[in-house]
């Protein structure tokens, strides 16, 4: 047995370069959000917690813009996820819109398949995706006549083509991703300008946080979304929430 433990994954530290860019790019996000709020009031922000969302948050709480904050709680959420759900509500003096699953269907799911399911195949853990998230997620947007999400082109080579504003084709409503174009770094800065609210795991080595049957921490040198459904092969760690 080793005597060594691999060093994990740190939040990455910013520079002058990025605090630099920040003002810039906070304008940049500000605008985006306004021109959401006017033309969709009521348009649905699907928050999952993460450092993104949490700089879209405080930006919407900030500017006190008509938009709807939502997010899932899948019941398989760490302790530290379903805290910050208390933290956000404290600090803004807001009240996020928290969906559930079905608790029939999640009871059903794990009487016939067990509650590791997720690990015996790639169908069986996207069938407890849309349970416990897609499911959710579409009730949370029956009636948004927009809705926007926290991802970055530069998180992974499935996100590499998206754009400011798309169109949701399963919805037939449009899609936003404010903060599209944003550089890990630039995501970290602003965290640490405007002293956003973060998730506990993220100090203990955790870059990426999903389910926490589903998420591990990773070593320095891995990719930021290795421990998501770490199991997998690259080719299948998405669950078709943001499609």
């Amino acid at each position: 047995m080793s005597l060594f433990r691999p060093q994990l994954w740190r939040i990455p530290t910013t520079g002058e370069a990025e605090r630099r860019r920040l003002p810039e790019l906070t304008a940049t996000l500000e605008t985006r959000l306004k021109h959401i709020a006017r033309r969709y009031p009521q348009a649905v922000f699907a928050s999952s917690l993460a450092v993104e969302d949490m700089i879209i948050t405080d930006a919407i709480c900030r500017l006190k813009l008509p938009l709807r904050i939502i997010t899932l709680n899948t019941g398989k959420l760490n302790p530290e996820t379903a805290a910050l759900i208390t933290t956000v509500n404290v600090r803004y003096q807001t009240e996020l819109e928290v969906f559930h699953p079905d608790p029939e269907s999640a009871r059903q799911f794990e009487q016939e398949f067990g509650a590791t399911a997720m690990y015996d195949s790639v169908e069986l853990r996207r069938r407890c995706c849309h349970i416990r998230k897609i499911e959710p997620l579409n009730r949370a947007l029956k009636n948004a006549p927009a809705w926007l999400t926290g991802q970055r082109r530069s998180q992974s080579a499935t996100r590499s083509e998206l754009d400011f504003e798309e169109t949701d084709h399963s919805r037939n409503i449009a899609k936003f991703n404010p903060i599209f174009d944003w550089e890990e770094n630039d995501v970290w800065a602003y965290a640490q300008a405007y002293d956003v609210p973060l998730n506990a795991l993220y100090f203990q080595g955790y870059p990426s946080i999903g389910c926490e049957p589903c998420t591990r921490p990773v070593k320095a040198d891995e990719d930021i979304r290795a421990g998501r459904w770490w199991w997998e092969s690259k080719d299948s760690k998405e669950c078709g929430l943001h499609k």
